[in-house]
Parts: C-alpha cells; structure tokens; sequence
C-alpha cells in the first residue's frame, strides 16, 4: 500500500507555516498511529513499520517542521517543544482523531511525552524511542555540534557516506538500509549539490541553551513524564550515549512505569527499519493493554 502525502497549516507566534505528513492505511480508520522523528530525521523513517501496521491503523507520518517537506519557521528559537507539541495538536485536530496511539523517536518521543502529559490528552498508548526526561548533556552537545554544519557534497554517494557516518549509532543495517536512510534526509539544491534536508536553524535553540536552562527543562520533563497515565513502552538502544541505563531504570519505577525493552548492539537511536524491533512495536500496540 502506497502512503499519500498530505499537508496541514499551522501557526507560530510569527505566522503560519505547512506540516507535511505522510498518510497510510484506511483514511476513515478511527483507530491512529502517530510515528514521529527525530531532530534532523523525517517522516520517511517509518516506512517499514508502517507497511506492517497500516492493515490496523491509520498511520500519520508527519515531517515535524523545518524538516523534509514541511516549511520553515520564521524565527529559528521557536523550534523547541511548545511549538511542535501545537503542530501536533492542530494536525490531529485535522484527522479528527479522539484518540491516538504515539512513537516517537528521540525528539519525537519528546513531543509525545510532552502531549501525554496534558489533561485530556488523546494519547492512549505510549511508545518512546530512545528518550526520556534525562538528555545526557555529552550526547546533546554531539547532536548540536553537526545540526548547524552547513555540509555540502557534490554527489550522492559522498553525501550517503556522510550519513552514515554521523548516524553510525543506529546500528547495523544492510546497504540498501543505509543508502534509504541516507536519500531520505538529503535533497539537491539548485546547484546540483547534495545537503541535508532541514532548517539549519534548527541547531540555534540548542546552542543558545545554558546548563540553567538545560536543569529547568529536565525538571519539567519529569513533571510530564510523571503525569502520563497511558501504557506507556519505553525501547533504549543497550549503547545508547543519550538515553543512559540509569535513567531508563528509573522510569520503569515512576509515573507510567513504562515497560523497558532494550536492543543489543544499537545505540542512539534504534531505526525500528529491522524485524525484530518492528515486533516489538507491533506486540505493544496490538497485543498488550
């Protein structure tokens, strides 16, 4: 089955701007699958998971904005949290969905734990990849030091081996894996040249973050993890440098108590592309309460 792609418009405090989203399955299927990305990935990424699930679910792919098809944002330090988390809400109140089920990876586990969170929430089951209330600062300083480079290479395959080198944490994969991972997140510009397929502004918010800010975000972050109430699979990558061991733990023993589930082998963050992994999404989302 072929996804559709799709578009909803959303609003900033500078004005609106396009989320692209990619659609599969049964259009009138009351029963939604959210899956989104993370920070610099986009909403391809969820192509193998959402073939397997689309017979069940109408699956909602969206590109979060400032990535892939989506616009940009007028002013760059409005790509944080909040502003996603709004995106989201209008997107779903375009689907008309009173409930969803969510994955997020990375960021997007962020969202959805963000969105979980609030009273009334449509969340009723909770997939998070990769990601919790605590971001180990090391592994955040990584992200942020390659987000903002603006890199370009004259051809597809030096671009792909790029790619793969920054994104060598997801683990093994086949070279038709990593070639779909890599043409996923890169376009062409009107030289020729290949870059990646973001806002480079996306890297200002982080860069502009203090060990402050950074303490105050991971409070709230655990005030929102400790309101979720829905069944709640927490999946972590055994090397993981940004989700650590220790506080996976700890949220199996608060808030939602998620269940842990973690991959050998892989570290940040599992691309749930394998059959294993997309097993284990699928036995949480259809099979346990």
């Amino acid at each position: 089955m072929q996804a559709r792609r799709k578009s909803v418009q959303c609003i900033s405090p500078t004005g609106l701007h396009t989320m692209s989203y990619k659609e599969w399955g049964d259009p009138q299927n009351s029963r939604v699958l959210v899956c989104v990305h993370g920070v610099t990935r986009v909403a391809d990424d969820f192509d193998s998971l959402a073939a397997e699930l689309c017979q069940h679910y109408r699956v909602v792919c969206p590109d979060v904005v400032g990535r892939g098809y989506s616009g940009h944002l007028r002013n760059p330090m409005h790509y944080q949290i909040p502003q996603y988390v709004s995106d989201m809400v209008t997107l779903l109140a375009k689907l008309d969905a009173e409930t969803v089920h969510w994955f997020g990876t990375s960021m997007g586990g962020l969202i959805g734990m963000s969105l979980a969170s609030l009273p009334d929430n449509p969340v009723s089951k909770l997939i998070l990849n990769d990601v919790g209330p605590v971001l180990n600062p090391d592994a955040l300083a990584r992200i942020g030091d390659y987000i903002g480079q603006d890199v370009r290479f004259a051809t597809f395959e030096e671009a792909q081996t790029y790619i793969k080198a920054i994104s060598i944490s997801f683990g093994p994969h086949t070279p038709e894996q990593w070639e779909k991972l890599a043409r996923d997140v890169l376009r062409q510009n009107e030289q020729g040249q290949w870059v990646r397929h973001y806002d480079l502004g996306l890297a200002q918010p982080i860069k502009a973050s203090t060990p402050e800010m950074a303490a105050i975000a991971q409070t709230m972050l655990w005030a929102a993890y400790d309101a979720i109430q829905c069944p709640t699979l927490l999946v972590r990558g055994s090397e993981s440098d940004l989700l650590t061991a220790e506080s996976a733990a700890a949220m199996t023993q608060r808030g939602p108590r998620a269940k842990l589930v973690e991959f050998p082998g892989v570290g940040h963050a599992p691309t749930f592309v394998q059959a294993d992994q997309i097993a284990v999404a699928v036995d949480f989302l259809l099979n346990q309460v």
